[in-house]
């Protein structure tokens, strides 16, 4: 996982400063996260497995969103 991480980030950019390094590499690892296919969601992304739980058990999700 380090290297993975070192190789899309460090390696491939350069950073005016270290802020700027902080905020990439949050956003990298807030994608990796969320497009990784998990075993306990039967090998679906997050995404993925919301979606096909929001189609089969709509009423477990609030519709209107001022509720």
């Amino acid at each position: 996982m380090n290297r993975t991480i070192k190789e899309a980030t460090v390696k491939r950019f350069h950073y005016d400063s270290h802020e700027q390094l902080r905020t990439h590499l949050n956003d990298f690892m807030a994608a990796y996260n969320f497009g990784r296919r998990l075993k306990t969601l039967s090998g679906l992304t997050p995404y993925e497995y919301v979606c096909k739980i929001w189609t089969s058990e709509l009423e477990k999700f609030i519709i209107n969103l001022t509720h």
